[in-house]
């Protein structure tokens, strides 16, 4: 782990700007509340948009591509248009351009969602239980938790950040070896995945706290709308494992 001064110098170099943490309180104030108030309207424009796909049923034709496609050519398309969304809205200064990566980093992954939001709907009404409620009520939960930690503890986390980073290639390696050996990620993976993404979130959050430059508002919100959509994914997917 790098000392606060070097990160900070990294953050400096990249964006030119000085890590908010540096500035006054009412700087601070204003770039948390942009920063969340964003992330807001990305969790309201990913719900409109699954009300959409299934008022309209477009969630069926949804499921049904993303089926041909395959789970292999699925998972790297994701993976890449998360990389470069997060990318864009760090390394550009244009905000439109950050605007629009973080739309459409929020588009893909309603898309993304829509397959499996729609299995858990039909698992819901057999089991006479809505999961899907469920599965969102303990996210929220999660995420206003871990904020607290790091609000109340004004803890720098960036030491989770290599966790985070090689948990996500050990969880991409065994993605790719069920799909090639043919065996079920179970409950254990499943659990582990949440753990991941609470570890990402305090990461993100503490960089939001700490490191983030004045003017990166939208990224800060990209990262941590990603955190969330991460934990939210697994906690519904323990949960439709579930008998």
């Amino acid at each position: 782990m790098q000392p606060q001064s070097m990160q900070d110098d990294g953050f400096q170099q990249m964006t030119g700007a000085i890590p908010v943490e540096h500035l006054g309180a009412d700087a601070r104030s204003r770039f948390i509340f942009k920063t969340y108030a964003h992330l807001l309207g990305a969790i309201l424009l990913f719900t409109a948009l699954e009300i959409v796909y299934f008022k309209s049923g477009v969630v069926e034709d949804i499921f049904q591509s993303m089926t041909m496609m395959g789970a292999l050519v699925f998972m790297g398309l994701f993976i890449l248009v998360s990389y470069a969304a997060s990318h864009i809205a760090h390394s550009v200064r244009s905000k439109p351009l950050q605007y629009l990566a973080l739309i459409g980093f929020v588009i893909f992954e309603s898309l993304f969602f829509a397959p499996l939001l729609y299995i858990a709907q039909i698992e819901a009404a057999s089991r006479g239980t809505n999961i899907i409620a469920n599965a969102a009520g303990i996210t929220v939960i999660g995420f206003l938790g871990l904020t607290m930690i790091v609000f109340g503890t004004r803890k720098d986390f960036s030491f989770l950040r290599g966790i985070v980073v090689w948990g996500m290639f050990i969880a991409i390696g065994l993605v790719l070896a069920s799909i090639f050996m043919g065996f079920e990620l179970g409950t254990v993976f499943f659990a582990a995945m949440i753990g991941l993404a609470g570890a990402a979130i305090l990461y993100d959050t503490s960089n939001v706290l700490h490191h983030y430059p004045e003017d990166r508002y939208v990224a800060a919100s990209l990262e941590l709308f990603a955190g969330i959509a991460m934990m939210f994914w697994y906690i519904l997917r323990l949960f439709m494992s579930r008998d």
